[in-house]
């Protein structure tokens, strides 16, 4: 459930100007939006209006004449943006629709990173990676991704190849780094060694290494005498750290080792994610504990619900950012070419033909909205800023369909408990990091095609996913440049969930691209250096995606109360405000695609009957 900056001109060059290979991917310093490397994301520019409205030190524009009237104004050109206006289009086939955005690309999270290497185009996801959820697909989800071409079984069975490393006799690995465990050490999980054999060598103490064997192979119930509901709701109160240490009984020592496991999942450590969460993904120690399949229900949020076995998965080669794509493709052909979710995917977007005068169907960049406020004589006013120019347009309804943070600073009349529960919901940050490579030999040479770090500045990297769909065609040899995948979730261990993605976020706005080059380099020299990697000359493009906002918040049982539905935070906030309606995922407090879909035909539900 791996789910998701402008640099134009000169700015984009210098970004490039540190990377030795830029050679190789001439077409990263072109205007195209998916092949702009450096810091993406939420860019430079993007960010910095909607800051000063939160901090109260934007002067808010006098009275503006409306420049422009349309039937719906949508705030946010992401998933449920654009899911509201294809559902808004469907009920109202001539209405006239403007989408406004603040990034130079839409798709929201779901965006896409676009490398030429050789002459060959190669994608990675540069937000949210899979098309999957921990339920199944509502009918409305699942109707508008057949709608679009999408059928998410067949195309797992079709088209993503999910053994290809696996039979090129590549495996995951774990680093270890001296900073953290006091040595640099690569364990590789091989098939024919068991955890005891792995850690032998490792700079981890004996008692320590006889721990974190236990936890992998053990099959002890360490909950014997309870029935599987009871171990469900007793590991749904508990953090997975605290299971390893007073269930288990292991040594603290085992803590660094297993902390950040969670990170890529959760965008926390441990420490904030509940033991039945983690065994729904298959994390070690519950062997013995023979637990049933099924949640364990509460708070009107449902511990493990992957246990239910949820939708079907799959992966675009650019994440669900060809989702986006199809979607657009719905609003405005003439922007996407081509017929199937097959051909979207090499397709190339015409930027040109999205906000053209006259068109009934508007999709706005670099748009940043400050207002949006229903007007005395019915309808809605929207204000906003493009390259620094305030305008003001009008619309019979409005859909928010950012996140849910933005929202009160947009609407501040809003009823205060509203208010309250649109900012209770805090995203967790991230960091997905792409990096072009000039061949993949290291990798083959160590056997490995995957990286757990632990201690690392990125707690884990891999080769990209092997899809072969329409004409797009994976790499399938080491001599070939690829992509990997990093990622990092900045946090603090010890805090509850909020707190630590508040402190997360702190950290992504404030650390620089050469920062995060240059610790990129670093892991990646140290993890791959044994198997004759050298960044300096292999490394030839990074695209650092960073989203101080990144997964919509998910109820924590560890830290959040029993609410019941009607009360929970993300129920109270997305209630419509006269004219306006609230669609996104955070709406639906899960973070996953469906869910943004669902929130859109929710909201558009709310627009239409205001507007009978």
């Amino acid at each position: 459930m791996e789910r998701r900056d402008i640099l134009h001109g000169a700015a984009a060059f210098a970004a490039l100007s540190l990377l030795p290979r830029q050679a190789a991917v001439a077409e990263a310093t072109s205007p195209y939006p998916p092949a702009l490397t450096g810091l993406r994301g939420s860019q430079p520019g993007s960010f910095e209006a909607a800051h000063s409205l939160r901090d109260g030190t934007m002067p808010l524009p006098a009275v503006l004449a409306p420049t422009e009237t349309y039937d719906l104004v949508i705030v946010g050109g992401g998933i449920s943006g654009l899911a509201a206006a294809v559902f808004y289009r469907d009920a109202r086939p001539r209405a006239r629709i403007l989408i406004l955005d603040p990034h130079d690309d839409f798709g929201g999270h779901a965006r896409r990173n676009e490398f030429t290497l050789n002459g060959r185009t190669l994608l990675m996801n540069g937000g949210t990676m899979d098309i999957d959820s921990p339920r199944q697909y509502s009918l409305v989800a699942a109707s508008l991704l057949k709608r679009i071409g999408i059928v998410p079984a067949d195309f797992k069975r079709k088209y993503t190849q999910r053994d290809f490393y696996r039979s090129l006799g590549l495996r995951p690995a774990i680093f270890l780094d001296r900073e953290t465990f006091g040595a640099d050490h690569l364990i590789i999980e091989r098939d024919d060694t068991t955890w005891t054999q792995r850690l032998v060598g490792t700079p981890l103490s004996p008692k320590v290494q006889a721990d974190i064997a236990r936890i992998y192979e053990s099959d002890q119930d360490y909950l014997l005498g309870l029935t599987s509901e009871q171990k469900k709701d007793r590991l749904s109160r508990i953090s997975y750290r605290d299971y390893l240490l007073t269930i288990i009984g292991a040594s603290p020592g085992v803590v660094p080792y297993f902390q950040a496991m969670t990170h890529g999942e959760w965008g926390v450590g441990i420490d904030a994610v509940s033991a039945l969460d983690v065994w729904t993904f298959d994390f070690p120690g519950f062997k013995g504990l023979k637990l049933a399949p099924g949640p364990a229900p509460r708070m009107g949020y449902t511990a493990g619900g992957y246990a239910t076995g949820g939708s079907d998965t799959f992966h675009f080669p650019d994440g669900n950012a060809s989702i986006a794509r199809l979607l657009l493709r719905q609003l405005l052909p003439d922007a996407i070419p081509g017929r199937s979710a097959e051909d979207v995917v090499t397709a190339r977007a015409d930027y040109t033909r999205l906000d053209r005068p006259g068109a009934p169907i508007r999709i706005r960049l670099s748009s940043t909205a400050i207002r949006a406020e229903n007007l005395s004589a019915g309808g809605v006013a929207v204000t906003y800023l493009r390259h620094g120019q305030p305008a003001l347009v009008r619309g019979k309804s409005c859909v928010l369909a950012c996140w849910n943070m933005m929202i009160p600073y947009l609407c501040p009349d809003l009823p205060e408990p509203q208010r309250a529960a649109l900012h209770a919901l805090v995203k967790t940050p991230l960091v997905y990091t792409s990096v072009a490579i000039r061949n993949w030999r290291a990798f083959t040479a160590l056997g490995i095609d995957r990286v757990y770090a632990p201690g690392g500045y990125h707690h884990s990297f891999s080769l990209n996913r092997v899809v072969d769909i329409g004409n797009y065609r994976s790499p399938r040899s080491p001599d070939e440049p690829t992509l990997l995948h990093m990622t990092r979730t900045p946090c603090r261990p010890g805090l509850d969930q909020r707190s630590q993605n508040r402190i997360g976020r702190t950290d992504v706005l404030a650390t620089s691209f050469e920062t995060f080059e240059q610790r990129i380099r670093e892991q990646l020299g140290r993890t791959l250096g044994p198997g004759g990697f050298d960044p300096g000359r292999d490394i030839l493009a990074l695209t650092v995606n960073r989203w101080p906002h990144g997964y919509a918040y998910e109820y924590n049982p560890l830290f959040d109360p029993d609410w019941d539905e009607h009360n929970q935070p993300h129920v109270i906030g997305r209630q419509p405000f006269g004219r306006i309606a609230i669609a996104n995922s955070d709406a639906g407090a899960a973070a996953y695609t469906d869910s943004a879909i669902d929130q859109a035909h929710r909201a558009i539900g709310e627009v239409l009957t205001m507007e009978i």
